[in-house]
């Protein structure tokens, strides 16, 4: 959450207050407890038209543990505005001027391999010869027909690494390869990974390489890169192959008859979520079993009446697996709302695959799944936005029977209409 008042005409000052999970590498110095952090901090801003600069002072603190402190910040940022249709317009047929909600154009799922090359260590300085699955998912939004910027999320599924996890700034361009609908290009970017025992330094990674994308006729694309990924400052280099199913999330695209961008569709819904899941019993790495707690972000996106997509995050905000986080995609069923007056409400189904590790969680090579059943309230009138939905499934491991474990889950979701076709 964050509040701003005006100190000027291009000056203001913002007071943010965040509640999360992480963690981290542990030692008996070191202990991150449960996950759950809480960081207040205050700004200084100065803006230049749609861009501001900040200044301030954060404090970060793990209450279930040991580690605190009170930092500087710097803060680049870019204020835009929230351009959405009402949930009451969904299925309806829409057109806009630009683009909606979070502003992506299209969301990528993706599955593949590292091969380490020569020099690469985990943190006890032992080699990194095995082949390292991954699976993870990234967002675009394109400059242009031929250039995009983007971010990208991945994890360990395989290879003795649960627990490593990255986060990369992207961006590229392509050209024609024979045919409009193929093509080839180059993409390159910069972010943070680690985990998983893995020596990346102090987690500066980038990447570079070629890509080949091909637009299916039906709207959806397949996108095949071959990418250098390489620690900046620690012992891990790798030549990555990944399989990317590419999923568009804006309408049709046109010029009006000003020679304005302009989108046309049906009008979809996608709910951002926020929420707890609660296992009763996890089994650790050292055989033990406790129940865990988790902080959960998601996103649902609807890609008809009954069909839609997921993709979630979360990490460990309460027992003894702090540094815990998974990460998982997928789609579900859902039935048509019911119900009349203030609330009405529907019921659904959704299996989710993906990467989890650390906090000493038994996940075997990382390749973990999930499957929940669900009912869901939402809101009428001038609550028509908000959504609350209560679930109930398991989580486990996809390659041997390393974890099964039940949980139920309780969840606050905001929803809006976008464009789609």
């Amino acid at each position: 959450g964050q509040r701003r008042w005006r100190l000027g005409s291009h000056t203001h000052l913002a007071a943010n207050l965040t509640l999360g999970a992480g963690g981290g590498l542990s030692s008996p110095a070191l202990r991150f407890g449960g996950g759950f952090m809480v960081r207040p901090e205050l700004q200084v801003r100065q803006e230049w038209g749609p861009w501001y600069l900040g200044a301030g002072l954060a404090h970060t603190r793990f209450p279930s543990g040991n580690v605190r402190d009170t930092t500087w910040t710097l803060t680049l940022g870019r204020m835009d505005d929230f351009r959405a249709f009402a949930p009451s317009d969904v299925g309806r047929p829409g057109r806009t001027h630009a683009r909606g909600g979070v502003g992506f154009d299209e969301m990528a799922l993706s599955g593949g391999y590292y091969t380490t090359r020569g020099g690469s260590r985990n943190r006890e300085g032992q080699p990194l010869r095995e082949r390292l699955g991954r699976a993870g998912a990234d967002a675009r939004q394109y400059i242009a027909p031929d250039a995009w910027w983007g971010v990208e999320a991945a994890g360990a599924a395989k290879g003795g690494i649960d627990g490593y996890m990255e986060v990369l700034l992207n961006a590229g361009t392509d050209w024609a390869l024979f045919h409009p609908q193929l093509r080839l290009g180059v993409q390159g970017g910069v972010g943070l990974g680690g985990g998983g025992g893995v020596d990346t330094g102090s987690g500066r990674l980038w990447r570079v390489g070629p890509t080949l994308r091909w637009i299916t006729p039906w709207g959806p694309a397949l996108r095949l890169d071959a990418n250098r990924t390489q620690s900046m400052n620690g012992r891990f280099s790798a030549q990555e192959t990944r399989l990317s199913l590419v999923l568009p999330l804006e309408g049709r695209r046109s010029t009006d008859e000003l020679g304005r961008d302009r989108e046309d569709g049906i009008v979809r819904q996608q709910i951002l979520w926020g929420g707890v899941q609660h296992h009763n019993s996890v089994r650790f790495k050292d055989g033990s079993q406790q129940a865990v707690t988790k902080a959960l972000l998601g996103v649902n996106r609807e890609l008809g009446p009954h069909l839609y997509g997921a993709a979630q995050g979360n990490a460990a905000a309460s027992g003894k697996a702090g540094a815990y986080a998974i990460g998982l995609f997928g789609v579900g069923l859902q039935s048509s709302p019911r119900g009349s007056g203030a609330w009405r409400w529907r019921a659904g189904v959704e299996g989710l695959v993906g990467a989890a590790g650390g906090g000493g969680v038994a996940v075997g090579g990382g390749a973990v799944g999930q499957t929940e059943a669900w009912v869901q309230w939402e809101g009428t009138g001038p609550h028509e936005r908000l959504r609350v939905r209560l679930g109930a499934g398991q989580w486990g491991t996809l390659r041997g029977n390393t974890q099964r474990a039940p949980f139920v889950g309780l969840s606050i979701g905001y929803a809006y209409g976008v464009l789609g076709s």
